[in-house]
């Protein structure tokens, strides 16, 4: 495309809106148009965000005039939970101006739309053709994202009864602000089980999964939670990994080959034969998945970075589908291996 796409961010200073301005300020397509954070206007962003010194001399920004006069194409809205809703209600959008939501306000379907404003749910894995012609994008969560890679072809070929998942983050997926729980002395050699069985992301995950296997409820045939979750706080900063342990009679022949062809046209969503581990996706926006089978225990790992893949990688992915140009422009990362 010959005009760049112009882009504001709610929220610049935190984790999610540091590393979205990473991959836009390098993006090939793309000018930022402005930064909001009101505790920060008038600051440059590398004084928040300190990796960025010498790559902009953007400076964040209080000055809103550009939601209502139209002059951004997309916005994208990095915020906590709740806040996002609370944002659209506050402040008048105009209708012209894409919206890319990274909050958790808009991703169930009972929830998805505000005003005139109907989200799409955004896994590109799952829902490409529909974020393609999509007017505003609920971009989902981290564990969500890991989770649903990992099992949707299953998914897709209606193999799926009880899903027994462990998962584990890093400190960034907590946020910036300070808690008991991501304070480093507290982080630091520990680990902990967290939000077990009652994860906010299981809806989100339990919708996708019914998307293509209807017949997937919340309740399995043998009369237990069909979706059992126990996340894990992780002594790191970046990055999720997980393990889901189904029952399947295929062969993995059979389930390699299947996964092969629901992810055939999903560039960032990587089969692996060996033995896969965290640094593989950290700073990248991959998902790499491995099966492993013993007898009818069938056992899905799959790794992602909960900021890029996770997160705000993610979201350029679909604004980059939004705009139909390469889905991968600005995202061609390589891992941090050492």
């Amino acid at each position: 495309m010959s005009k760049k796409i112009s882009v504001g961010i709610i929220g610049g200073a935190g984790y999610t809106g540091g590393e979205l301005l990473r991959l836009l300020i390098n993006h090939p397509n793309v000018e930022i148009g402005f930064v909001n954070s009101k505790s920060n206007a008038g600051n440059p962003i590398h004084q928040v965000h300190a990796d960025l010194i010498g790559e902009t001399n953007l400076q964040f920004s209080d000055d809103l005039s550009a939601l209502a006069n139209g002059s951004i194409d997309v916005l994208f809205l990095c915020v906590g939970h709740g806040d996002a809703r609370k944002f659209l209600t506050e402040y008048t959008v105009n209708d012209k101006i894409k919206i890319i939501d990274l909050s958790q306000d808009f991703r169930l379907n009972a929830k998805s739309s505000i005003a005139n404003r109907q989200f799409v749910y955004g896994l590109p894995e799952l829902n490409k053709d529909q974020i393609k012609t999509a007017q505003n994008i609920a971009n989902p969560g981290c564990f969500a994202t890991g989770i649903q890679l990992g099992l949707l072809p299953l998914a897709k070929a209606g193999l799926l009864d009880s899903v027994y998942t462990t998962g584990i983050t890093g400190s960034t997926g907590a946020g910036q602000s300070l808690s008991a729980t991501s304070h480093f002395s507290w982080r630091a050699n520990n680990i902990q089980a967290y939000k077990t069985l009652t994860h906010q992301h299981l809806k989100e995950i339990t919708q996708s999964l019914q998307q293509l296997q209807p017949s997937f409820s919340p309740t399995s045939s043998e009369g237990v939670d069909a979706l059992s979750f126990i996340p894990w706080r992780g002594d790191f900063t970046r990055g999720i990994f997980i393990s889901s342990l189904v029952d399947c009679d295929w062969k993995i022949e059979q389930l390699t080959e299947l996964y092969a062809d629901f992810y055939q046209n999903a560039p960032f969503t990587v089969m692996s034969k060996g033995e896969i581990f965290l640094k593989q996706v950290v700073n990248t926006n991959k998902c790499i998945i491995q099966l492993e089978k013993v007898g009818s225990k069938l056992v899905v790992h799959s790794a992602i970075d909960n900021l890029t893949k996770g997160a705000s990688g993610q979201a350029v992915q679909n604004m980059n589908l939004l705009f139909g140009i390469d889905e991968g422009a600005g995202l061609k990362l390589k891992a941090n291996y050492f």
